[in-house]
């Protein structure tokens, strides 16, 4: 009990002289800034083109009756693991409907496909780095008899010059998340990388804050 008491009390001191050395916010950078960890891209991403892939997943063009499911906005930063905003990244983003039904011939779900909601997007991130898009809450679904899958979103993210990523982004708070054979298999710093994290909400719509890391190439 001495002895672990001792090591808790150096390993605080040691955090607590590099939280003055760098400060805090380059303290929480330090922490932050190691890359996304990469994820399966699962069996579910579109097979036939679509023209609507807009940032609004909500309201497929040419529906006159929009998705169903509670709305939600996602926004985001891509940077580099130097803390650098990467501009110009491309994300593709697919996930399942309100009900738990992706848009895609190998779903087996029993549940009813919703077909207003577009279910595919793609984007850049602007200037700064930043990205958002408007979507349902996907709800949870059956990927085996013993094995729900927790409400995710799928990402991949690609730029000239830097890895690409394939990742899926989680939900805080979700009960599902313990059990998730995916999210378990990480270790507690890539889990917390995979969480989105719950902001203000603008209005009634909820927002989740979820940044991606992106690693350069080496030569």
């Amino acid at each position: 009990m001495e002895k672990f008491c001792r090591r808790k009390i150096l390993k605080l001191t040691a955090l607590s002289g590099l939280v003055t050395i760098l400060g805090k916010n380059g303290f929480a950078q330090l922490l932050s800034l190691t890359p996304t960890p990469g994820e399966t891209q699962g069996p579910f991403y579109p097979l036939h083109e679509q023209r609507d892939k807009d940032a609004d997943l909500t309201h497929f063009d040419g529906h006159g009756t929009s998705a169903l499911g509670p709305r939600i906005l996602v926004r985001g930063q891509v940077l580099d693991t130097a803390g650098n905003r990467i501009a110009g990244a491309l994300l593709d983003i697919w996930q399942a409907d309100a009900n738990g039904r992706y848009r895609h011939r190998s779903d087996r779900n029993p549940a009813r496909l919703d077909p207003n909601f577009q279910g595919w997007a793609m984007m850049s991130s602007d200037h700064n780095g930043y990205f958002e898009f408007k979507t349902v809450m996907p709800g949870a679904y059956p990927a085996d008899k013993d094995w729900i899958r927790p409400p995710h979103i799928h990402f991949k993210i690609s730029k000239q010059g830097y890895r690409a990523l394939t990742t899926q982004m989680y939900f805080p708070d979700e009960a599902l998340n313990g059990t998730d054979l995916l999210l378990r298999n990480k270790s507690i710093a890539e889990r917390a990388a995979m969480i989105a994290k719950k902001l203000e909400s603008e209005g009634k719509v909820p927002i989740y804050g979820y940044n991606v890391v992106l690693e350069l190439l080496r030569n």
